[in-house]
């Protein structure tokens, strides 16, 4: 799937609105619940904000909508055609699109009393007739929330066939109609028509397709810096070869093992729990967050760390964030950065990545 960053930057602009990454990744933590190619688009800088979309087409005949990627909730949902408050345009410069169960030869309603709806709800739902439909709604932290019932229909996506080529690939899926949003999913500035969750659990588009041999159960990203947007693949990438650390299981997120951070070549001294995975510990990897979050007591070590050789350095605060005037190479004037995770994997991130330019 290609994919495209959320936000676009102002012409004319050099640094964006550096704060609106703090107020995206504040309500993105409240969002969070406990070989197929998709094209992703938007920006991948970090002066830019927001998340990744990407373009999916649904039903017979296929319609194209436009959702958002997140590896922080599990499933898929589109706006309906019944759908009460839901977004007629977008600020993004994208036609919305409103799903009609109707209008598809190979759509159906998933009743309460079918197997999908019964797991979904570890059982089956008090009052339940099989005329009833499988009804879902999601409140996000953020206070936004998407209420409908769940459809089955088919899917759309371009599969890889070797030697860069791909070709057209369908498989049917059950996700939820959208009969109405509330909070900033209702938003038109920002509006998508729904969002394409790859959590871990058995209802995720990701889930529900390699249980019927469609795809194995992997995914990944391929993200540019430079002219944004990029891949994200479903099913093992054979070339080219990466590294890779293990996630931790049975946990609600993508949870890793960081075992330790250097700053200069020189490994910061920090107490042995403070990497701990555990219940509302340890370290998660998310798509849907814009910037790296540190504990404090990390934080202000590798802080000490880079400017260590810039004693002298006066610093003062613009919107939230530190900043100060430098005119030469950030790269040469200060330390790489290397985040060690389990299986020997090593994760460098150089000051342009670590550091903002800021207007001038």
């Amino acid at each position: 799937f290609q994919v495209h960053r959320k936000f676009r930057r102002a012409a004319g602009e050099e640094g964006g609105n550096i704060t609106a990454h703090l107020a995206h990744d504040v309500s993105r933590r409240g969002r969070l619940l406990d070989a197929v190619d998709v094209p992703l688009g938007g920006l991948g800088l970090p002066t830019d904000t927001g998340l990744y979309y990407t373009k999916i087409e649904i039903g017979t005949p296929p319609k194209p909508f436009h959702v958002q990627v997140d590896t922080g909730s599990d499933i898929l949902w589109v706006n309906c055609i019944t759908c009460d408050k839901c977004p007629h345009k977008s600020g993004l410069g994208i036609d919305l699109m409103l799903y009609d169960p109707k209008g598809s030869s190979s759509g159906s309603t998933v009743s309460c009393d079918q197997p999908f709806c019964a797991a979904t709800y570890g059982g089956k739902l008090p009052g339940c007739t099989a005329s009833l439909p499988c009804e879902y709604s999601v409140m996000y932290g953020d206070g936004s929330t998407t209420t409908g019932y769940f459809v089955s229909d088919s899917l759309q996506y371009n599969q890889v066939s070797g030697d860069g080529q791909t070709r057209y690939g369908n498989g049917s899926v059950t996700f939820g109609c959208g009969a109405q949003q509330g909070g900033d999913l209702g938003n038109t500035n920002q509006a998508l028509d729904g969002i394409i969750g790859f959590g871990q659990s058995n209802t995720s588009m990701l889930s529900q397709l390699a249980a019927a041999g469609k795809v194995k159960k992997i995914f990944s990203h391929c993200l540019d810096t430079i002219t944004g947007g990029g891949i994200f693949a479903i099913g093992e990438v054979v070339q080219p070869k990466m590294k890779s650390t293990p996630l931790i299981p049975n946990m609600p997120h993508y949870n890793v093992k960081l075992k330790s951070i250097d700053v200069g070549g020189t490994a910061l001294q920090l107490p042995s729990h403070i990497f701990e995975t555990g219940e509302k510990k340890g370290t998660i990897i998310d798509s849907g967050t814009t910037l790296t979050y540190l504990p404090e007591l990390v934080y202000k070590e590798v802080m000490a760390k880079i400017f260590a050789k810039h004693q002298d350095m006066t610093f003062r605060s613009i919107q939230d964030f530190l900043c100060f005037q430098y005119h030469e190479s950030v790269d040469d004037g200060f330390p790489k950065i290397i985040f060690h995770f389990e299986n020997d994997l090593g994760l460098n991130v150089y000051p342009h990545d670590y550091f903002f330019q800021n207007g001038g």
